[in-house]
């Protein structure tokens, strides 16, 4: 009887994290039948995707718009793990939405697997609790997080960062190879959460107007990911007054005072990132993605400072927010930070022009990014998640092929 494993993810890069796992899974053990809700990426990946849970995902506020979609979605699989129960439950990013799983499968007695945890280690700490009561195993991909969730009694593993699955980290680049001799190139990263990007392209599109002022041959590209070209694209062609245009395609096709936009399909980032001089960079994983190809960055979060006051500020007690920091084990900031970002966007126009007017600043970056990367690039977080995975199986419910639960 061939095992079953369920995996829920709630957003486009979890299904992207769920599909690489899948087929690590697969690799292990052909015979698994794999199911859950996600994506397209999962269903490429040759799994049953029950329930699209990634095309509307959201987070703040407008997660209440989903709560009847998510609620509905929930209802049904507890019908079905009454009727069909896995042998094994996966949960991939996503905690708003994947600890409803997780106690779903806890309660029909089905160990829980939580891969990219929820970063309790930064706020909210009360979320450990409720961790520690309906998940069995965490595989973390940050290497302190190990340690911090065996403190709180929730088996751990590290299994590294899925971002250097596939990405090829580029050998040194020389100093200062192209910029300043040549007009600065530019990235703008919108951020992976259609809502965040409504939020914060307007704002660095704004800081790209004003770098213009100072370097007016400057040229800027935007990878995009499915969720959020949309929205780039429809306020890049709505702009009131910008002086900006922009075209489809790279840095082969576009001028001085023009950006280039691609959606994140084919690799886009891989190709854009290492053209750049500098990145305008919405917190998140991007950031390790452009620090793993070595290009200095701002990183940047707009958010309300009503609800940063009232609400966000009490609840997060890092020394610093973006995750390269984050990694860091220097004492100073390498990638300056404009989180929360309000307020007039001239503080960080000024420095991402003192950037760009003092090429060794830039320099500086880059070798101290190395340091960080050299520390996270190791391969085989999916294959490494995978095996904690299989011997939940064989922990829990007997060896393959022992009477399991029946497809």
């Amino acid at each position: 009887m061939a095992r079953r494993i369920f995996i829920s993810v709630g957003e486009a890069s979890g299904d992207q994290h769920a599909a690489q796992l899948i087929r690590e899974l697969r690799a292990l053990e052909p015979d698994l039948i794999i199911e859950g809700v996600g994506g397209p990426a999962m269903r490429a990946a040759g799994a049953t995707v029950h329930h699209d849970t990634v095309t509307r995902a959201a987070m703040g506020l407008e997660t209440i718009f989903r709560y009847f979609e998510i609620r509905a979605i929930l209802k049904w699989c507890a019908k079905y793990f009454a009727s069909n129960p896995p042998d094994l439950q996966i949960c991939i990013d996503s905690w708003m939405m994947n600890w409803h799983w997780a106690k779903l499968a806890h309660d029909h007695k089905i160990p829980v697997l939580y891969y990219i945890a929820p970063q309790v280690w930064a706020s909210r700490p009360g979320r450990v609790k409720r961790m520690a009561r309906y998940v069995d195993h965490v595989a973390c991909i940050l290497p302190f997080e190990e340690k911090f969730f065996r403190d709180h009694g929730i088996n751990a593993t590290f299994v590294g960062h899925p971002l250097f699955d596939a990405l090829h980290v580029p050998d040194e680049r020389p100093a200062s190879a192209r910029f300043p001799n040549q007009p600065p190139v530019i990235a703008l990263i919108p951020g992976s959460r259609k809502n965040v990007a409504k939020r914060n392209f307007p704002q660095l599109l704004d800081v790209s107007e004003r770098i213009l002022r100072k370097f007016p041959q400057a040229r800027f590209l935007i990878p995009t990911m499915p969720s959020t070209h949309d929205v780039v694209k429809q306020w890049l062609l709505w702009k009131p007054g910008a002086t900006l245009q922009f075209v489809e395609g790279g840095l082969e096709k576009i001028g001085p005072r023009t950006m280039g936009l691609s959606r994140d399909d084919k690799n886009y980032f891989d190709e854009f990132i290492p053209q750049c001089d500098l990145c305008l960079a919405v917190s998140g994983t991007a950031t390790l993605h452009a620090a793993a190809l070595n290009v200095p960055m701002i990183a940047v979060y707009r958010l309300s400072p009503i609800v940063w006051n009232i609400g966000a500020r009490w609840f997060i007690n890092t020394r610093t927010y973006s995750l390269v920091n984050l990694l860091s084990s220097r004492s100073e900031k390498i990638v300056p930070e404009f989180i929360p970002w309000y307020g007039s966007n001239q503080p960080v126009t000024d420095k991402a022009l003192e950037y760009l007017e003092h090429s060794q600043l830039l320099d500086e970056q880059r070798a101290q990014l190395r340091e960080v990367i050299s520390k996270m690039n190791q391969p085989g977080a999916s294959r490494n998640t995978a095996k904690v995975a299989i011997e939940l199986l064989n922990r829990h419910g007997g060896l393959p092929n022992s009477g399991a639960s029946q497809s």
